[in-house]
């Protein structure tokens, strides 16, 4: 886990000083600046960035598009002050990598297409009543939303003694909150009682998670990014009190999780990249442009804190579980 923490942050640097260069603002001559909003520095993010600047390098050419990608270090106001900048160096797009970098890029410009991605439920995260699976105006990007019906009959198939599940998130994250309520809804209807136990930022994670822990059989977290970040922290602060948790993607899995039903966000970030070369080049119309989502869904396990934890993970196999990379 330490090394995927060091890999992670010599990816962000590499993002920073990034990536592909050249001088034009406009796409009049063929060439691009693209802005990239990345909420936080964690392993689904990341991905995700990688996977946009290499679709961008093959759709337009590494010598057509100058990416600046600057990283908000998991602060929403961050994130505003970034997407601000973007619209003053009036770049020809901007990429929001998470909720809140897209809440940020929304109210900083109806002008400048934005494409989301890494981010859940788009008419939560932008107040959209009835949505419909198309935002119009000049936004669209794709959605990290695996089933959660799927996620939480997991649960219950993982932890069949469970009787009371701790739901483990971040109070500032709409999308978290969606996914939540979603899966209490499952799991309520097959008589197991959920208690959300939420953290207001990663200062309070610690003593959530041992309160989650001394409650709960078991402990949902959600795609949430400062989970994300903490999820070794969530894992530690247990202590001998560890519970089964199954979470809503592989980064926080490899952290602090058995389980997870798993997306790449290396092939959103690209499907996301490829909807922006569309754009670019007006091949597409952002406001007619749907919502993508992920192509695929995997369920994965973290064999360590499965064996940590005694679950048989040759039953995991035989149910079609395949190990975290």
């Amino acid at each position: 886990m330490k090394t995927r923490k060091l890999l992670s942050i010599i990816l962000a640097a590499c993002m920073i000083l990034s990536t592909v260069a050249l001088t034009s603002c406009s796409g009049d001559d063929g060439k691009y600046t693209v802005g990239v909003i990345q909420l936080a520095t964690h392993d689904a993010l990341d991905a995700a960035t990688e996977g946009f600047i290499q679709a961008l390098k093959d759709k337009l050419g590494e010598e057509n598009v100058e990416i600046d990608v600057q990283i908000a270090a998991n602060s929403p106001d961050t994130c505003a002050t970034i997407a601000n900048s973007f619209v003053t160096k009036r770049v020809d797009l901007i990429m929001a990598n998470a909720t809140p970098a897209l809440q940020a890029a929304y109210n900083a410009t109806t002008e400048i297409p934005i494409l989301g991605t890494s981010v859940t439920e788009y008419g939560v995260a932008l107040g959209i009543k009835n949505f419909n699976g198309t935002v119009g105006g000049n936004v669209s990007g794709t959605s990290d939303l695996a089933s959660l019906e799927k996620q939480a009959q997991m649960v219950i198939d993982l932890v069949p003694e469970a009787k009371k599940v701790g739901m483990i998130y971040c109070s500032a994250e709409a999308n978290s909150d969606y996914q939540v309520k979603k899966v209490t809804e499952y799991l309520t209807k097959k008589g197991i009682t959920c208690t959300n136990y939420e953290f207001s930022d990663s200062n309070d994670v610690t003593a959530i998670a041992q309160k989650a822990a001394s409650e709960c059989d078991a402990i949902y977290i959600p795609t949430d990014n400062t989970a994300a970040t903490c999820a070794d922290i969530i894992y530690g602060a247990m202590g001998d009190n560890k519970k089964p948790i199954i979470a809503g993607e592989a980064g926080i899995c490899a952290g602090c999780g058995i389980a997870t039903l798993s997306i790449s966000y290396y092939d959103l970030g690209y499907k996301t990249g490829e909807m922006a070369a569309q754009i670019l080049t007006g091949e597409a119309d952002i406001a007619t442009m749907a919502i993508a989502y992920a192509p695929q869904e995997t369920k994965k396990y973290n064999a360590d804190i499965c064996a940590d934890l005694g679950i048989d993970i040759e039953a995991l196999k035989a149910a079609g579980y395949v190990a975290l990379d």
